[in-house]
Protein backbone atom coordinates (compact mmCIF):
# COMPACT_ATOMS: atom_id res chain seq x y z
CA UNK A 1 0.00 0.00 0.00
CA UNK A 2 2.65 2.15 0.78
CA UNK A 3 4.26 1.30 -2.43
CA UNK A 4 1.65 2.42 -4.58
CA UNK A 5 1.18 5.69 -2.55
CA UNK A 6 4.66 6.32 -3.40
CA UNK A 7 4.85 5.82 -7.09
CA UNK A 8 1.49 7.93 -7.19
CA UNK A 9 3.82 10.45 -5.73
CA UNK A 10 6.35 10.33 -7.70
CA UNK A 11 3.63 10.07 -11.11
CA UNK A 12 2.16 13.23 -9.96
CA UNK A 13 5.67 14.74 -9.81
CA UNK A 14 6.63 13.42 -12.92
CA UNK A 15 3.00 14.98 -14.10
CA UNK A 16 3.74 18.03 -13.19
CA UNK A 17 7.03 18.63 -14.16
CA UNK A 18 6.21 17.64 -17.40
CA UNK A 19 3.50 19.79 -17.88
CA UNK A 20 5.43 22.09 -15.97
CA UNK A 21 8.07 21.94 -19.23
CA UNK A 22 5.58 22.24 -21.83
CA UNK A 23 4.03 25.10 -20.83
CA UNK A 24 8.03 26.81 -20.15
CA UNK A 25 8.65 25.82 -23.44
CA UNK A 26 5.20 27.23 -25.05
CA UNK A 27 5.88 30.20 -23.17
CA UNK A 28 9.13 30.88 -24.13
CA UNK A 29 8.11 29.71 -27.66
CA UNK A 30 5.09 33.00 -27.35
CA UNK A 31 7.54 35.28 -26.04
CA UNK A 32 10.18 35.19 -28.48
CA UNK A 33 7.52 35.11 -31.21
CA UNK A 34 6.43 38.33 -29.61
CA UNK A 35 9.86 39.94 -28.75
CA UNK A 36 10.66 38.62 -33.19
CA UNK A 37 7.73 40.44 -34.00
CA UNK A 38 8.38 43.38 -31.98
CA UNK A 39 12.34 43.71 -33.07
CA UNK A 40 10.35 43.77 -36.67
CA UNK A 41 8.13 45.71 -36.04
CA UNK A 42 10.52 48.22 -34.46
CA UNK A 43 13.44 47.85 -37.69
CA UNK A 44 10.25 48.57 -40.12
CA UNK A 45 10.01 51.65 -37.61
CA UNK A 46 13.22 53.01 -37.45
CA UNK A 47 13.82 52.12 -41.54
CA UNK A 48 10.66 53.94 -42.56
CA UNK A 49 11.88 56.78 -39.71
CA UNK A 50 15.67 56.71 -41.43
CA UNK A 51 13.68 57.29 -45.05
CA UNK A 52 11.40 60.09 -43.68
CA UNK A 53 14.65 61.58 -42.16
CA UNK A 54 16.72 61.15 -45.60
CA UNK A 55 13.30 62.24 -47.60
CA UNK A 56 13.52 65.23 -44.97
CA UNK A 57 17.45 65.90 -45.23
CA UNK A 58 17.11 65.66 -49.24
CA UNK A 59 13.99 67.88 -49.39
CA UNK A 60 16.14 69.98 -47.91
CA UNK A 61 18.87 70.09 -50.04
CA UNK A 62 16.82 69.99 -53.36
CA UNK A 63 14.15 72.69 -52.43
CA UNK A 64 14.96 76.14 -53.66
CA UNK A 65 16.63 78.46 -51.54
CA UNK A 66 14.83 81.57 -50.12
CA UNK A 67 16.34 85.05 -49.85
CA UNK A 68 14.48 86.93 -46.85
CA UNK A 69 14.36 90.18 -49.19
CA UNK A 70 13.75 88.85 -52.00
CA UNK A 71 11.82 90.76 -54.35
CA UNK A 72 7.81 88.80 -54.56
CA UNK A 73 6.69 87.89 -58.22
CA UNK A 74 3.75 90.09 -57.50
CA UNK A 75 6.15 93.23 -57.43
CA UNK A 76 8.05 92.08 -59.89
CA UNK A 77 5.83 91.06 -62.42
CA UNK A 78 3.12 93.66 -61.65
CA UNK A 79 1.96 95.36 -65.22
CA UNK A 80 0.86 98.36 -63.92
CA UNK A 81 4.41 99.40 -62.07
CA UNK A 82 6.26 98.08 -65.08
CA UNK A 83 4.39 100.73 -66.90
CA UNK A 84 4.66 103.15 -64.43
CA UNK A 85 8.26 102.96 -64.34
CA UNK A 86 8.20 103.83 -67.96
CA UNK A 87 8.51 107.36 -67.35
CA UNK A 88 12.07 106.99 -65.89
CA UNK A 89 14.81 106.86 -68.60
CA UNK A 90 15.54 103.38 -68.96
CA UNK A 91 19.07 103.16 -68.67
CA UNK A 92 18.90 104.62 -65.26
CA UNK A 93 18.06 102.27 -63.07
CA UNK A 94 15.81 103.35 -59.52
CA UNK A 95 15.08 99.90 -58.23
CA UNK A 96 11.88 101.03 -58.76
CA UNK A 97 10.26 97.77 -57.65
CA UNK A 98 12.99 97.24 -54.85
CA UNK A 99 12.02 100.48 -53.36
CA UNK A 100 8.49 99.51 -53.26
CA UNK A 101 9.45 96.39 -51.70
CA UNK A 102 11.12 97.61 -48.67
CA UNK A 103 8.68 100.62 -47.83
CA UNK A 104 5.65 98.07 -48.12
CA UNK A 105 8.25 95.73 -45.79
CA UNK A 106 8.75 98.45 -43.31
CA UNK A 107 5.23 99.49 -42.87
CA UNK A 108 6.25 102.87 -43.60
CA UNK A 109 4.10 106.00 -43.27
CA UNK A 110 6.43 108.49 -44.68
CA UNK A 111 9.02 108.36 -47.26
CA UNK A 112 12.11 110.98 -47.36
CA UNK A 113 13.82 111.20 -50.83
CA UNK A 114 16.75 112.74 -51.57
CA UNK A 115 18.35 113.31 -54.83
CA UNK A 116 21.56 115.19 -56.08
CA UNK A 117 20.96 118.28 -58.32
CA UNK A 118 21.48 116.49 -61.44
CA UNK A 119 18.70 113.62 -60.72
CA UNK A 120 15.86 116.09 -59.23
CA UNK A 121 14.05 116.11 -62.49
CA UNK A 122 12.78 112.47 -61.73
CA UNK A 123 11.55 113.12 -57.68
CA UNK A 124 8.34 113.85 -59.02
CA UNK A 125 7.80 110.87 -61.13
CA UNK A 126 9.23 108.42 -58.35
CA UNK A 127 7.44 109.98 -55.43
CA UNK A 128 4.12 109.12 -58.06
CA UNK A 129 4.75 106.13 -57.92
CA UNK A 130 5.67 105.60 -54.41
CA UNK A 131 2.51 106.40 -53.16
CA UNK A 132 0.51 104.62 -55.89
CA UNK A 133 1.64 101.52 -54.81
CA UNK A 134 2.89 101.48 -51.35
CA UNK A 135 0.52 103.23 -48.13
CA UNK A 136 3.29 105.73 -47.27
CA UNK A 137 3.46 109.63 -48.33
CA UNK A 138 6.30 111.17 -49.68
CA UNK A 139 8.39 114.18 -49.08
CA UNK A 140 11.19 115.37 -51.51
CA UNK A 141 14.43 117.10 -49.39
CA UNK A 142 15.22 120.11 -51.99
CA UNK A 143 17.89 121.02 -50.20
CA UNK A 144 21.59 120.41 -52.29
CA UNK A 145 22.90 117.33 -52.14
CA UNK A 146 26.49 117.64 -53.14
CA UNK A 147 27.79 113.66 -52.54
CA UNK A 148 27.62 110.45 -50.36
CA UNK A 149 28.59 112.80 -47.15
CA UNK A 150 25.39 114.75 -47.94
CA UNK A 151 22.72 111.98 -46.21
CA UNK A 152 20.24 114.12 -44.52
CA UNK A 153 18.57 111.49 -42.17
CA UNK A 154 18.42 114.23 -39.42
CA UNK A 155 16.20 116.65 -41.18
CA UNK A 156 14.00 113.55 -43.15
CA UNK A 157 13.53 112.36 -39.45
CA UNK A 158 12.57 115.96 -37.81
CA UNK A 159 9.91 115.90 -41.06
CA UNK A 160 8.42 112.66 -39.62
CA UNK A 161 9.86 110.50 -42.20
CA UNK A 162 10.60 106.78 -40.94
CA UNK A 163 11.86 105.42 -44.38
CA UNK A 164 14.58 107.70 -46.27
CA UNK A 165 15.47 106.70 -49.89
CA UNK A 166 19.31 108.60 -51.01
CA UNK A 167 20.11 108.25 -54.68
CA UNK A 168 23.15 108.59 -56.86
CA UNK A 169 25.95 108.09 -53.67
CA UNK A 170 27.05 104.91 -51.96
CA UNK A 171 26.46 104.21 -48.60
CA UNK A 172 29.48 105.76 -47.01
CA UNK A 173 27.33 106.24 -43.79
CA UNK A 174 26.14 103.03 -42.82
CA UNK A 175 22.08 102.08 -43.06
CA UNK A 176 22.91 100.84 -39.04
CA UNK A 177 23.95 103.95 -38.06
CA UNK A 178 20.61 106.04 -38.72
CA UNK A 179 18.86 105.48 -36.00
CA UNK A 180 15.03 105.97 -35.97
CA UNK A 181 15.05 106.09 -39.83
CA UNK A 182 15.24 102.92 -42.17
CA UNK A 183 17.65 103.86 -45.03
CA UNK A 184 18.00 102.43 -48.61
CA UNK A 185 20.84 103.84 -50.65
CA UNK A 186 20.07 103.10 -54.24
CA UNK A 187 23.16 103.93 -56.16
CA UNK A 188 21.41 104.44 -59.91
CA UNK A 189 23.28 102.41 -62.12
CA UNK A 190 23.53 103.83 -65.32
CA UNK A 191 24.30 102.12 -68.73
CA UNK A 192 26.55 102.57 -71.30
CA UNK A 193 28.46 102.28 -74.33
CA UNK A 194 30.87 99.74 -72.89
CA UNK A 195 32.44 98.47 -76.11
CA UNK A 196 32.90 101.79 -77.41
CA UNK A 197 34.99 102.43 -73.99
CA UNK A 198 36.88 99.11 -74.09
CA UNK A 199 37.71 100.12 -77.79
CA UNK A 200 38.93 103.82 -76.76
CA UNK A 201 41.18 102.48 -74.03
CA UNK A 202 42.76 99.83 -76.18
CA UNK A 203 43.19 102.06 -79.11
CA UNK A 204 45.31 104.61 -76.92
CA UNK A 205 47.26 102.77 -74.78
CA UNK A 206 49.76 99.43 -75.71
CA UNK A 207 48.97 96.05 -74.22
CA UNK A 208 51.26 95.48 -71.36
CA UNK A 209 50.42 98.76 -69.55
CA UNK A 210 49.39 99.11 -65.94
CA UNK A 211 46.22 101.25 -65.94
CA UNK A 212 44.06 101.87 -62.84
CA UNK A 213 40.30 102.31 -63.51
CA UNK A 214 38.11 104.16 -61.64
CA UNK A 215 34.81 105.82 -61.46
CA UNK A 216 31.81 107.26 -59.52
CA UNK A 217 29.19 104.40 -58.47
CA UNK A 218 26.87 105.13 -61.07
CA UNK A 219 29.25 103.53 -63.52
CA UNK A 220 30.99 101.08 -61.03
CA UNK A 221 29.37 97.97 -62.97
CA UNK A 222 30.38 99.31 -66.76
CA UNK A 223 34.15 99.61 -65.34
CA UNK A 224 34.08 96.37 -63.55
CA UNK A 225 32.64 94.35 -66.85
CA UNK A 226 35.55 96.57 -68.63
CA UNK A 227 38.23 95.85 -66.94
CA UNK A 228 38.00 91.96 -66.83
CA UNK A 229 37.62 92.56 -70.86
CA UNK A 230 40.95 94.19 -70.29
CA UNK A 231 42.69 91.79 -67.83
CA UNK A 232 43.84 90.14 -70.59
CA UNK A 233 46.07 92.19 -72.36
CA UNK A 234 46.63 94.37 -69.18
CA UNK A 235 48.10 94.92 -66.23
CA UNK A 236 44.46 96.21 -64.81
CA UNK A 237 44.33 98.12 -61.49
CA UNK A 238 40.64 98.51 -60.05
CA UNK A 239 41.50 99.99 -56.42
CA UNK A 240 39.05 100.73 -53.23
CA UNK A 241 38.85 102.85 -50.22
CA UNK A 242 36.43 101.52 -47.93
CA UNK A 243 33.94 101.70 -47.48
CA UNK A 244 34.02 102.43 -51.11
CA UNK A 245 32.95 100.18 -54.05
CA UNK A 246 35.96 98.63 -55.90
CA UNK A 247 37.31 101.37 -58.52
CA UNK A 248 34.54 104.42 -56.72
CA UNK A 249 36.43 107.69 -55.43
CA UNK A 250 34.98 110.56 -54.07
CA UNK A 251 35.92 114.21 -54.67
CA UNK A 252 37.10 114.02 -51.09
CA UNK A 253 38.31 110.46 -51.24
CA UNK A 254 40.82 108.68 -53.30
CA UNK A 255 43.44 105.86 -52.65
CA UNK A 256 47.69 106.61 -53.23
CA UNK A 257 48.49 103.89 -56.30
CA UNK A 258 51.72 102.37 -57.11
CA UNK A 259 54.39 104.98 -58.79
CA UNK A 260 54.33 101.74 -61.90
CA UNK A 261 51.02 102.77 -62.67
CA UNK A 262 51.18 103.83 -65.98
CA UNK A 263 47.71 105.65 -66.54
CA UNK A 264 44.55 106.65 -64.16
CA UNK A 265 41.30 106.36 -66.79
CA UNK A 266 38.40 108.05 -64.67
CA UNK A 267 35.13 107.16 -65.96
CA UNK A 268 32.60 109.95 -65.51
CA UNK A 269 31.92 113.10 -66.79
CA UNK A 270 32.92 116.74 -64.90
CA UNK A 271 36.66 117.32 -62.99
CA UNK A 272 35.66 117.03 -59.54
CA UNK A 273 36.34 113.27 -58.71
CA UNK A 274 39.10 112.99 -61.17
CA UNK A 275 40.57 116.08 -59.41
CA UNK A 276 40.51 113.92 -56.19
CA UNK A 277 42.64 111.07 -57.64
CA UNK A 278 44.77 113.48 -59.23
CA UNK A 279 45.81 115.61 -56.01
CA UNK A 280 46.51 112.04 -54.30
CA UNK A 281 48.93 111.04 -57.36
CA UNK A 282 50.17 113.80 -58.82
CA UNK A 283 53.34 111.94 -60.39
CA UNK A 284 50.75 109.39 -62.41
CA UNK A 285 49.48 110.95 -65.87
CA UNK A 286 45.55 110.57 -65.88
CA UNK A 287 42.84 110.46 -68.54
CA UNK A 288 39.24 111.45 -68.21
CA UNK A 289 36.50 109.26 -70.59
CA UNK A 290 32.99 111.07 -70.50
CA UNK A 291 30.26 108.22 -70.89
CA UNK A 292 27.62 110.94 -72.51
CA UNK A 293 29.84 112.54 -75.24
CA UNK A 294 31.81 109.31 -76.00
CA UNK A 295 35.24 111.81 -75.65
CA UNK A 296 38.86 110.74 -74.25
CA UNK A 297 40.95 113.41 -73.38
CA UNK A 298 44.06 114.05 -70.99
CA UNK A 299 43.78 115.66 -68.20
CA UNK A 300 46.09 118.01 -66.43
CA UNK A 301 46.23 119.52 -62.50
CA UNK A 302 48.33 122.27 -61.03
CA UNK A 303 50.09 120.33 -58.28
CA UNK A 304 52.42 123.42 -57.48
CA UNK A 305 49.98 126.15 -57.85
CA UNK A 306 47.41 124.49 -55.56
CA UNK A 307 50.28 123.50 -53.33
CA UNK A 308 51.46 127.11 -53.00
CA UNK A 309 48.15 128.50 -52.68
CA UNK A 310 47.35 126.34 -49.49
CA UNK A 311 51.00 126.82 -48.43
CA UNK A 312 50.29 130.59 -48.47
CA UNK A 313 46.99 130.44 -46.47
CA UNK A 314 48.88 128.34 -43.57
CA UNK A 315 51.62 130.83 -43.38
CA UNK A 316 48.83 133.90 -43.26
CA UNK A 317 46.80 131.88 -40.48
CA UNK A 318 49.75 131.14 -38.14
CA UNK A 319 49.68 134.75 -37.50
CA UNK A 320 45.97 134.55 -36.24
CA UNK A 321 44.98 135.18 -32.86
CA UNK A 322 41.04 134.42 -33.32
CA UNK A 323 40.00 131.44 -34.97
CA UNK A 324 36.52 130.23 -36.16
CA UNK A 325 36.00 126.47 -36.22
CA UNK A 326 33.14 125.90 -38.86
CA UNK A 327 31.09 122.53 -38.16
CA UNK A 328 29.27 121.69 -41.10
CA UNK A 329 25.72 120.86 -41.35
CA UNK A 330 25.02 119.58 -44.40
CA UNK A 331 23.91 116.15 -43.81
CA UNK A 332 26.49 114.31 -42.05
CA UNK A 333 29.60 116.52 -43.43
CA UNK A 334 30.77 117.81 -39.80
CA UNK A 335 33.02 115.61 -37.07
CA UNK A 336 31.78 116.37 -33.60
CA UNK A 337 34.95 114.31 -32.84
CA UNK A 338 37.33 116.69 -34.96
CA UNK A 339 35.84 119.61 -33.42
CA UNK A 340 36.39 118.17 -29.99
CA UNK A 341 40.26 117.84 -31.16
CA UNK A 342 40.77 121.52 -32.91
CA UNK A 343 39.20 122.94 -29.92
CA UNK A 344 41.84 120.79 -27.48
CA UNK A 345 44.58 121.88 -29.94
CA UNK A 346 43.70 125.42 -29.90
CA UNK A 347 43.29 125.89 -25.94
CA UNK A 348 46.65 124.21 -25.56
CA UNK A 349 48.11 127.22 -27.77
CA UNK A 350 46.25 129.48 -26.07
CA UNK A 351 43.99 130.96 -28.97
CA UNK A 352 40.65 132.35 -28.81
CA UNK A 353 37.91 130.78 -30.98
CA UNK A 354 34.04 131.06 -32.18
CA UNK A 355 31.90 127.99 -33.21
CA UNK A 356 29.84 128.90 -36.06
CA UNK A 357 27.45 126.18 -37.36
CA UNK A 358 27.14 126.25 -41.10
CA UNK A 359 25.39 124.13 -43.98
CA UNK A 360 27.00 125.96 -46.95
CA UNK A 361 30.60 127.97 -46.31
CA UNK A 362 30.03 131.74 -48.66
CA UNK A 363 32.43 134.05 -48.84
CA UNK A 364 30.02 136.91 -47.87
CA UNK A 365 29.00 135.07 -45.31
CA UNK A 366 32.20 134.85 -43.38
CA UNK A 367 33.36 138.48 -44.21
CA UNK A 368 29.91 139.42 -41.71
CA UNK A 369 32.19 137.69 -39.16
CA UNK A 370 35.33 140.33 -39.39
CA UNK A 371 36.58 139.84 -36.21
CA UNK A 372 38.00 136.43 -36.86
CA UNK A 373 41.56 136.51 -38.19
CA UNK A 374 41.14 132.73 -39.69
CA UNK A 375 38.83 129.87 -40.25
CA UNK A 376 39.21 125.85 -39.99
CA UNK A 377 36.19 124.55 -41.75
CA UNK A 378 35.27 120.89 -40.65
CA UNK A 379 32.88 120.20 -44.11
CA UNK A 380 34.81 119.26 -47.44
CA UNK A 381 38.21 119.47 -47.92
CA UNK A 382 37.87 120.55 -51.21
CA UNK A 383 36.31 123.79 -50.70
CA UNK A 384 39.65 125.08 -49.02
CA UNK A 385 41.58 123.18 -51.64
CA UNK A 386 39.23 124.46 -54.76
CA UNK A 387 37.90 127.78 -53.47
CA UNK A 388 40.15 128.57 -50.49
CA UNK A 389 41.43 131.86 -52.48
CA UNK A 390 37.75 133.37 -52.71
CA UNK A 391 37.99 133.58 -49.26
CA UNK A 392 39.26 137.39 -47.35
CA UNK A 393 40.71 135.30 -44.29
CA UNK A 394 42.65 131.51 -44.63
CA UNK A 395 40.47 128.83 -44.97
CA UNK A 396 42.00 125.63 -43.55
CA UNK A 397 40.82 122.26 -43.43
CA UNK A 398 41.64 120.01 -40.18
CA UNK A 399 44.46 118.20 -42.27
CA UNK A 400 46.17 121.51 -43.33
CA UNK A 401 46.23 122.56 -39.73
CA UNK A 402 47.83 119.56 -38.44
CA UNK A 403 50.51 119.09 -41.49
CA UNK A 404 51.43 122.69 -40.90
CA UNK A 405 54.74 123.51 -42.91
CA UNK A 406 54.65 119.78 -44.65
CA UNK A 407 52.36 120.90 -47.26
CA UNK A 408 55.00 121.79 -49.73
CA UNK A 409 56.64 118.35 -49.31
CA UNK A 410 54.96 115.89 -49.76
CA UNK A 411 51.79 115.06 -51.75
CA UNK A 412 48.27 116.02 -49.98
CA UNK A 413 46.57 113.39 -48.68
CA UNK A 414 42.94 113.29 -49.40
CA UNK A 415 41.60 110.11 -48.64
CA UNK A 416 40.89 109.40 -45.29
CA UNK A 417 43.21 106.35 -44.67
CA UNK A 418 45.61 109.43 -44.35
CA UNK A 419 47.18 109.76 -40.73
CA UNK A 420 44.83 112.84 -40.11
CA UNK A 421 41.63 112.67 -42.07
CA UNK A 422 41.14 115.46 -44.28
CA UNK A 423 37.65 113.84 -45.51
CA UNK A 424 35.23 115.40 -43.41
CA UNK A 425 33.08 112.99 -44.73
CA UNK A 426 35.20 109.83 -43.32
CA UNK A 427 35.35 111.47 -40.18
CA UNK A 428 32.18 111.75 -39.62
CA UNK A 429 31.51 108.21 -39.92
CA UNK A 430 34.33 107.47 -37.89
CA UNK A 431 32.51 109.21 -35.30
CA UNK A 432 29.60 107.46 -35.31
Amino acid sequence: MEQEQHFDCLLFVFCFLFVFHLGLKFFCFFNYFQIHNLLGLCHEYSSSQLSFSAAVIEGKHNRPRRVANQIPDEILQDPELQEAIKALPANYNFEIHKTVWRVRQANSKRVALQLPEGLQMFACVIADIIERFTEADTIVMGDVTYGACCVDDFTARALGADFMVHYGHSCLIPIDSTAGIKMLYVFVDIQMDNAHFLDTVKFNFPPGQSLALVSTIQFVAALQAVSAALKPEYDVLVPQCRPLSPGEILGCTSPRLDRHVNAIIYLGDGRFHLESIMIANPDIPAYRYDPYSKVFTREYYDHEAMRALRLQAIDKARLAQRWGLILGTLGRQGSPKVLEHLESKLQSLGKSFTRVLLSEIFPSKLDLMSDVDAWIQIACPRLSIDWGTAFSKPLLSPYEVNIEGEIGQQPIKIHFKASVCLCAAAAAVASL
